[in-house]
């Protein structure tokens, strides 16, 4: 299974933040790349490249340029865990894709009181968010 790749921030000392669909925060030490993998070093030379992460599109890894890249699977597999207040938030999007549901379920799901709006899902804008507590125990873990 492939752990898709919401976001990801560079910090100080060469540690990458990512925070992965599933509602999980990892860091990621990129330090031992430098002498493992010497293109890397690349970062160290240049902040401005560092400091350009992004993730990649359709969230299976992150890149720099065409040369520097790692995959979601290095990163959740080598990624320490690390707690924020957005762990276990997951977008309707996120959830229907992990649990492989219909988004209109989970819509009549809070319209039918199954999912209680404000307890365990929240309306921003356009977006709906559900807590990944409620989606296991309405439907299970994941997959």
């Amino acid at each position: 299974m492939f752990h898709k790749i919401r976001n990801v921030a560079a910090t100080e000392n060469y540690v990458l933040i990512v925070q992965f669909s599933e509602g999980v925060t990892k860091r990621y030490d990129l330090n031992p790349l430098f002498e493992k993998i010497p293109v890397f070093r690349a970062l160290q030379q240049s902040v401005d490249l560092y400091y350009s992460v992004e993730v990649d599109v359709g969230g299976y890894g992150i890149i720099w340029n065409d040369d520097l890249d790692l995959s979601c699977d290095e990163l959740w597999g080598n990624g320490e865990v690390v707690k924020t207040e957005f762990d276990g938030m997951l977008s309707f999007g996120e959830a229907t894709f992990l649990w492989g549901l219909n988004e209109s379920t989970l819509r009549k799901a809070v319209v039918y009181g199954k999912l209680k709006n404000g307890i365990d899902v929240q309306k921003f804008g356009k977006q709906w968010v559900v807590l990944k507590s409620a989606m296991i125990r309405e439907y299970g873990e994941v997959v």
